[in-house]
Parts: C-alpha cells; sequence; structure tokens
C-alpha cells in the first residue's frame, strides 16, 4: 500500500504525463515505418547445459525468414537478439552470427572489476560478441532487489562500453489494477535514464514489460499495450523532444506467443516484442520474428 501511495504521488511529480492518442498515433503510424522492428528472445535460466543451448540455437537458425537480420538502423528486415545466459554466450553467438542473429547479455554489474564475487563486467560480455545488455527487467528487481540507482549505472555503463540497453519498464498487477500504470513507467524512465544523452538515447531500446504478464500466461491487451507505449513517447517528448520520441524503439513484453505477435506488431507504437518462454521453443521464437506484417 505504501509504494502505490509513493507512486501515486510519483504521478503529481510526472503531471502531464498523460497520453494524447490522436496526435501521437497520427505521427507514430508515418513514423513507424522508420523505426527498425527488433525481436528479443531472454532464455533466462535456461536451458541446462551447452548442448542444449547449442541445439536450441541452431534449430532456430533452420526456421528464420529471409525479412529477418541483424542489420544498420534504416533497413526494414527485423532486427533479431538472443539473450542466453552468461556460460552459453560463446557458442550460442558462434552460431547466431552465421545468420545475422545479434547476441546479449542478461545482465551486467556496473563496475569494471574487482572484489564483487559472481559479477559480470560489461567489457567480458562485449568481448563475447554481445551487442545488448537487459537492464531492469523485473526479475532483476525483484529477485535480484536492482533498484533505479543500480540499473542507471548499468544503463550509462553499457552505453559508455559501445553497447546498446535494452531498458526493461513496467508495473505490477496491484499497481496496473491501481491505475498506476503509466506513472510507474515515467518514474521508471526518468530513474533509469538520468544522464543519458540524446545522442545517447540512439542506442537504447525501451521494452514495457507489464509484471503481471510475465511467464503468466496473461497478455496484456494490444489495445492497452498500444496506449501504454504512447504514453511511453509521450514522456520521452517531455524529457527529450519529439524526435528522440519517434525515434525510440519500444518493444511489449509479457507471455507473447505465436498467436498474439501478429496484433501486437499492426500497433503502430509497437516496434517489438521481449520474449520469455515462447523463445525457449525454436519454432514459436522463429515464427514470432517471422510475425505477418500488416
Amino acid at each position: 500500500m505504501l509504494r502505490l501511495v509513493i507512486l501515486a504521488l510519483a504521478a503529481g511529480a510526472v503531471a502531464g504525463f498523460m497520453p494524447r492518442p490522436a496526435r501521437t498515433i497520427r505521427r507514430s503510424m508515418e513514423m513507424k515505418a522508420e523505426r527498425q522492428p527488433i525481436m528479443a528472445g531472454n532464455w533466462k535460466l535456461n536451458p541446462p547445459t551447452k548442448a542444449d543451448a547449442v541445439a536450441l540455437a541452431s534449430a532456430f537458425t533452420e526456421l528464420l525468414g529471409d525479412e529477418t537480420c541483424s542489420v544498420e538502423p534504416g533497413e526494414m528486415c527485423t532486427e533479431v537478439i538472443a539473450f542466453p545466459p552468461f556460460p552459453f554466450i560463446a557458442p550460442v553467438e558462434e552460431i547466431l552470427s552465421e545468420v545475422g542473429v545479434s547476441v546479449g547479455a542478461q545482465s551486467v554489474y556496473f563496475e569494471d572489476k574487482g572484489a564483487y564475487t559472481g559479477a559480470v563486467a560489461s567489457s567480458m560480455v562485449q568481448s563475447l560478441g554481445c551487442e545488448y545488455v537487459l537492464c531492469g527487467h523485473s526479475e532483476r528487481r525483484t529477485v535480484f532487489k536492482d533498484d533505479d540507482d543500480a540499473i542507471n549505472r548499468k544503463v550509462k555503463k553499457v552505453l559508455a562500453d559501445g553497447m546498446k540497453p535494452i531498458l526493461c519498464i513496467g508495473e505490477t498487477k496491484e499497481e496496473y489494477e491501481a491505475g498506476l500504470c503509466q506513472a510507474v513507467c515515467a518514474v521508471q524512465i526518468a530513474k533509469d535514464l538520468a544522464g543519458v544523452s540524446k545522442e545517447e538515447m540512439a542506442n537504447v531500446v525501451i521494452a514495457y514489460e507489464p509484471v503481471w504478464a510475465i511467464g503468466t500466461g496473461l497478455v496484456c491487451p494490444s489495445d492497452v499495450a498500444q496506449e501504454v507505449h504512447v504514453g511511453i513517447r509521450e514522456f520521452l517528448s517531455k524529457m527529450y523532444d519529439q524526435d528522440v520520441a519517434d525515434a525510440t524503439r519500444i518493444q511489449y513484453g509479457g507471455s507473447v506467443t505465436p498467436e498474439s505477435v501478429d496484433e501486437l506488431m499492426s500497433k503502430p507504437d509497437i516496434d517489438g516484442c521481449l520474449v520469455g518462454g515462447a523463445s525457449l521453443d525454436a519454432a514459436k521464437f522463429a515464427r514470432i520474428c517471422n510475425f505477418v506484417r500488416s
């Protein structure tokens, strides 16, 4: 309850963070054609062995369509990224790089070196071929107690080391039911991107992941997800400017399936998906990456 009260107060602190769908959606429909679609699979603590990881990566590459590749922004094939566990990054990268799929790290620590048992530095994963790092995933926030200060330091460290953060934000079920979704997203963005410049935002991806939809089988209705994405762009336009808001790629995450992906991707402000459980099934993840474009 105290958290809800604090967020309600925070909503006042971000007054004006209310989407203006008529103007923003029209502009987003024009801009989406210029934002490269981006699909990512977060393997989390899976699969159990290196052999299983290699088999999953190999099976996935056989099913990708020609419209998926890792290219420079501006080319409209879909960028695809896999986030395997740390021990499997190198062998998975070797397989996926052959078909233009990137690999990323599920997290990093914000220090370069030192007495931090169990930690992994951004330079370490970069040396294995990682181009992206997840920052602020809800499981890192809740299970590992990453707070917004730590997430902000990770985001800035990833950028400083020449990689790209995917900043994960989203509300709990309690916050959603209390009508605080927009306030939660605004507060997390403001804190987690503090000190990130307008120029650096060109390398930042945001993933809206309602916590109540992650691993639960519940999918946020596409119209609701679209409204939240509009709100995120509205807040980015206030925090930076309209150019940054229009250019930033925003993914949806939370029990994405082959059955839900086409509708999600038809929305003008949803630029991709961050996929959990379905990314562990080669056929399902390939179908998601090969979404039907409307």
